[in-house]
């Protein structure tokens, strides 16, 4: 099956048949090319064994399944973890409901590498079972979205934050703002597959627990681990993209260049680092790519890179655990930029800038950033998605949320079709 077309075929059938199970995960580079992805796509279908958690010691709970199972395990993190992390809370309204952690073993498990299929779960029927798979669920509608906070209201917020940068409290800090659908009725599939279309990006996922789903176009990693070898890759820093070959040169340019969008992105390096050297070898921490600038159909980014060796005697999770929350999603210092998160965001983020992926029964584990994604709750049929940017001294209220716009475009273009 070595035809790109074929394997797009493959893809469209394999999520449409995954899709009936209760559980299944769907994780697609989208043929970017890597030097740590495992794979080009994987599929993991049905729940074997299962970890749900909201207690308050998920992580722990999360290594206990992982020692005692050793198989491919797939899941995601809310961003609330953070208050078994850090002395903190989450107040604010939760609409969708996810739980905190969740992670399965699958029944089966189908990837591909270099336009091959493999069967690493299961039987080789799987295949002829996909082949003849047809699905009969119905077309999209337009959902019309709504925005929590009007413009002059997220305005206010961000000279406020602003405040508190002057103030000496914090450096930077990542708001957000929620956008939403109340009696949303979508075809999930479809919907991913058309953001999957719109914003083909490497980090992209289609995640379902029951009747909660998470579409995910993001094209950002937060954490993974290659042998002993821990690598984050934050994104800060973001830029429209033009028609005009010339003028999206001369965008892409301006924003490898541009001050502010380095300093955004040197403060949350800085952060990594220090969150990563909770886990590493002493002296082996290093920042392999700084403002790297990489284009996306819809944007540019400007991505770093920073890399440790995992000291042995700490287990992988903990090491999850030590850069948990992602610093891309938080702020410097990134207890204090949580906090103001908390007091002026108006959304509990749940399972929005938290993380999805896998880990394979050696301890491997790819981890991305839950951005640019649409969740949706079947059961209350509400829909949700958050854009957010990091707010610093630097930063004009108006021009943030002109970018939180365009971080949103695809999303929009793809809830608007009928």
């Amino acid at each position: 099956m070595k035809n790109q077309t074929n394997i797009s075929a493959f893809k469209n059938k394999a999520l449409n048949w995954a899709n009936q199970f209760d559980v299944c995960c769907f994780l697609d580079s989208n043929q970017y090319k890597d030097n740590y992805s495992e794979y080009d796509f994987i599929l993991a279908v049905g729940a074997k064994e299962e970890l749900n958690s909201s207690k308050g010691n998920a992580f722990a709970e999360l290594k206990s399944f992982y020692e005692k199972h050793k198989q491919w395990l797939f899941g995601f993190l809310s961003y609330d973890l953070k208050n078994e992390i850090e002395v903190l809370k989450s107040e604010n309204p939760d609409y969708l409901n996810f739980p905190e952690l969740y992670f399965f073993i699958p029944q089966y498990l189908i990837a591909s590498k270099n336009g091959t299929i493999e069967i690493l779960l299961g039987d080789k029927y799987i295949l002829d079972e996909i082949a003849k798979f047809a699905s009969s669920i119905p077309d999209n509608k337009a959902t019309n979205i709504s925005a929590k906070l009007s413009r002059a209201e997220y305005l206010s917020k961000v000279n406020s934050l602003k405040e508190h940068i002057i103030r000496g409290d914090i450096y930077e800090v990542n708001f957000c703002q929620e956008f939403f659908a109340e009696n949303a009725s979508i075809n999930p599939v479809q919907t991913f597959e058309l953001l999957n279309e719109v914003s083909p990006t490497p980090f992209a996922g289609y995640f379902k627990i029951y009747k909660k789903y998470i579409l995910s176009a993001t094209p950002e990693r937060f954490l993974c681990k290659r042998g002993q070898r821990l690598i984050s890759q934050p994104i800060k820093g973001t830029a429209r993209r033009s028609d005009d070959a010339v003028e999206d040169e001369q965008i892409k340019m301006r924003l490898k260049n541009d001050t502010k969008e380095q300093a955004e992105n040197v403060m949350i390096v800085d952060l990594v680092r220090h969150d990563l050297t909770k886990s590493a070898v002493k002296g082996s921490v290093k920042v392999d790519e700084l403002f790297g600038i990489y284009t996306f159909p819809q944007v540019h980014q400007m991505i770093s890179t920073i890399s440790c060796n995992l000291n042995p005697d700490i287990h992988f999770i903990d090491a999850v655990k030590n850069t948990f929350p992602m610093g891309s999603m938080t702020g410097a210092p990134k207890v204090k930029a949580m906090q103001l998160i908390e007091k002026y965001e108006v959304t509990k983020r749940g399972v929005y800038s938290g993380s999805f992926g896998c880990i394979n029964p050696n301890g491997d584990f790819d981890f991305n950033v839950i951005i640019r994604s649409i969740l949706y709750n079947d059961e209350s049929k509400y829909l949700s998605f958050q854009v957010g940017g990091a707010i610093t001294y630097q930063s004009n209220a108006k021009l943030e949320y002109e970018e939180c716009l365009l971080k949103a475009s695809a999303i929009m273009k793809v809830l608007s079709t009928n």
